[in-house]
Formats: structure tokens, sequence, C-alpha cells
């Protein structure tokens, strides 16, 4: 196995070029797995470490660009305000120490269904900034996910960035799991809410061969909050945009929770994430009064 250690973001682009089937690595909090369980033993390691326009994060236009190798953690420190969504995904990242090497490049890159970032992503209709030697694209996190782990990335490409619009309203995520702490998504869930737009966005995780959205809940939503005041809504109201959201899943039976577990999760998780997010609405358009 090569191991390549690039200084720069063209020679990383170039090692990428040479080596398709290379596996590009940041923190390694997945791919080392993979190696020491031998379930993974590319023909070369391309480390990003040294990499430093991939490790910056700055304010880009309407957006926030954040590197692809930027941590958890810094996303927590400093994200809180610009993407709230992410920066609650993150802290239900793992450990400490997951949380300082673990990035959203590699969650991107991975395309486990059940990563943290995904539901936030599609949620707040981030974009990807994918790079190759040919160029510099970007790509919404709506039409990254193609099949399971299978994304738009080309085989010379890098993903480079994400683009994060700036947050027009209440954002939340929700997380289930079999435990508080050190595990894996038994299904997760993003809510946005775009008060300028009057849009709402969602994000389901671990629910299906890919991550998802559901339309229906969105345009559901859309047309029955009360873009004005945040009023709250009927009960009858909050339990449909539950049922929407669960509806749009594509669940399975494994070792982690059943299809049918995971469906009454995720709306249990959809209304409370709605409830908070109207509560979070009212306050600030009381505040801008």
């Amino acid at each position: 196995m090569e191991f390549l250690r690039p200084s720069t973001l063209v020679e990383a682009l170039e090692a990428r070029s040479a080596h398709p089937d290379g596996v590009p690595i940041m923190g390694g909090t997945d791919v080392m797995v993979e190696l020491n369980f031998d379930k993974r033993r590319p023909p070369a390691l391309i480390d990003l470490t040294r990499v430093p326009e991939l490790t910056e994060w700055g304010v880009d236009g309407a957006s926030t660009r954040l590197g692809a190798g930027v941590p958890y953690t810094r996303i927590i420190e400093h994200l809180a305000d610009r993407a709230p969504a992410l920066a609650r995904a993150s802290r239900s990242v793992a450990s400490p120490q997951i949380r300082n090497r673990g990035t959203v490049g590699g969650n991107l890159g991975g395309a486990s269904p059940a990563g943290e970032a995904h539901p936030p992503l599609l949620a707040t209709d981030a974009e990807i900034e994918l790079a190759s030697v040919r160029g510099t694209r970007r790509v919404r996190a709506r039409d990254f996910y193609l099949s399971f782990r299978t994304t738009a990335l080309q085989p010379d490409e890098l993903i480079t960035a994400v683009l994060l619009p700036e947050a027009a309203g209440p954002q939340q995520f929700a997380k289930i799991g079999t435990r508080n702490a050190m595990v894996i998504a038994v299904t997760s869930f993003s809510l946005a809410l775009d008060a300028e737009r009057r849009t709402v966005g969602t994000g389901i995780g671990s629910a299906g061969p890919t991550p998802l959205r559901s339309e229906a809940a969105e345009e559901f939503l859309e047309s029955e909050f009360d873009w004005e005041d945040g009023r709250p809504l009927t009960e009858a109201v909050v339990r449909r945009f539950g049922e929407l959201v669960a509806a749009a899943s594509r669940p399975i039976d494994d070792q982690r929770g059943t299809a049918e577990y995971r469906r009454h999760a995720l709306s249990v998780m959809a209304r409370r994430a709605l409830s908070w997010s109207v509560t979070d609405y009212r306050k600030e358009s009381a505040r801008c009064a």
C-alpha cells in the first residue's frame, strides 16, 4: 500500500488523479477501523492532514464555506449560530476524541446513511464542493446521494468544502440510538425553517439506503405554518407532519432496530423537532416585533 502525503491542494488533486482507486484520509475515524479489521485494503492512502485549505472555514457570500477537513469540535465551537442543525448533529458524534478528528468531509466520503452530518446538510439545502485537476464544481446535497454508499463524487475528485446557507430560522437535529453516547444512530432527523423564503427543509438519516428528504412533509408544513407570527400548530397538523416524515423513509430490520421502530421513532422526532422549532420561531418573532 502506497502512502501519499501532499502538502498543498494542488498536490492532493494531482495525487487523486494519479490514484483514483486510492482512499483519501483526514481524521481516519472510519477508514482506520476498516483497515484494522481487514475489511478494506486500498492500493494507496492519500493523507490530507497537511493540506491547509481543507481545514479552513469562513464566510462565502450568503453562505459559510466549511473546509472538508474541519473537525466536528470546531463546528460546535464556532458555527452554532450560522449552522445550528449541523452543530447539534456534531455534538452527537461519538466521543470527544472522535469529534476532534472526525469531519463532515469524511461523513460525505463514506456516505453511510447513518452519518450524523447528512440530515442537516439535506435540510438546509447545503452544497458540496468537489474538485479535481479538471476543475471545481458544486453539487447540492439533495443531488449528492445516489444509492447505498454511492455519491456524485467522481473517482478523480476530492470533497474540498461544504457551503452552508446562513440560518434564516430555527434548525433542529434529533438522533436516537441504543444508548446515549458512542452509538450509531438507529435513525435521525433534521428540520430547518427558512423565514425569509418561507420554506421547510427535512433530512432523514439511517432509515433508507441513502440519506433522505420528505418533500411531502416539507410542502405540507410550508402551507400550514404561520410564517408571520409562528402561532402554535394544531395537534392534527403536527401529527400529520410526523406521519409524512415517517412515510418518506425506507428502513430495514437490522441489529440496531426494526423498520417499524424506525418509522415510529422518525414520526416522534419529527413532531418534537417541529414543536421546538415553532417555539423558537415565535420567540424570535416576538423579539423582532
